[in-house]
């Protein structure tokens, strides 16, 4: 059942699961898009088609805040908000393997995106399509095999935290494609939009969304099941 975490006439917040995509692609499968666009409708009792705005994306093995717009003026508003990086800041949670050989830090690299693998690497400034990825991090617990970190971007580079974290030698619990060493129980991999902060786009009031963790989070660090 989908989970809802914030919901006004502008906008709409949903925790995505690992296994759901946000807009619809080659796979065929169901978009999270088109089942919130069928939630609104049932609920509201819509007639006709239901205006749903996808303002961001997360990776489909990616977990969290999915932000939607349901008015055109609340989806205009968001959209540059995201493109300038102003009044609006995305906060994940990642386990990763390993440790860090820094407790934070402050990460820029440039990347560069390989459509037919659809996987991104790190290359030199002045390469061909490469672009800028910033990114800071610090340590917010470690266990014996893994630790987990608390992610803030400053730019929205495609697989960005995956490839930059994989980079420092520590890939994402599950993500084989950067070189975790085994796949998660449910598909997914150890990254979570844990929060998202920004000025509403219609209100002009701050607002703060946080998205509960997902189970595989706390087979691995029970302690965050008391912070929920």
């Amino acid at each position: 059942m989908m989970e809802i975490l914030y919901e006004d006439n502008h906008i709409i917040a949903v925790n995505k699961t690992c296994n759901e995509i946000v807009q619809g692609d080659k796979t065929g499968d169901t978009p999270l898009s088109e089942n919130v666009k069928a939630y609104i409708k049932d609920k509201y009792n819509k007639p006709g088609e239901v205006f749903l705005g996808v303002t961001h994306r997360i990776d489909r093995p990616t977990s969290g805040v999915v932000l939607f717009a349901r008015t055109s003026k609340a989806l205009a508003r968001l959209n540059e908000m995201f493109k300038s990086h102003e009044q609006i800041q995305k906060t994940y949670w990642a386990i990763v393997q390993g440790e860090p050989k820094q407790p934070e830090a402050r990460l820029e690299n440039w990347l560069v995106k390989n459509e037919a693998q659809n996987k991104s690497y790190i290359t030199k400034p002045g390469t061909k399509d490469a672009k800028q990825a910033v990114l800071s991090y610090k340590t917010l617990a470690k266990g014996d095999h893994y630790t987990l970190l608390e992610v803030n971007l400053e730019t929205g580079r495609h697989h960005q935290i995956r490839c930059q974290l994989a980079a420092i030698g520590c890939p994402i619990k599950g993500d084989l494609k950067y070189g975790a060493k085994r796949s998660n129980p449910d598909g997914g991999i150890c990254l979570h939009a844990r929060q998202i902060a920004f000025i509403h786009p219609v209100k002009k009031e701050p607002v703060t969304i946080v998205a509960p963790v997902p189970k595989e989070f706390l087979t691995i660090f029970p302690f965050l099941a008391v912070s929920e």
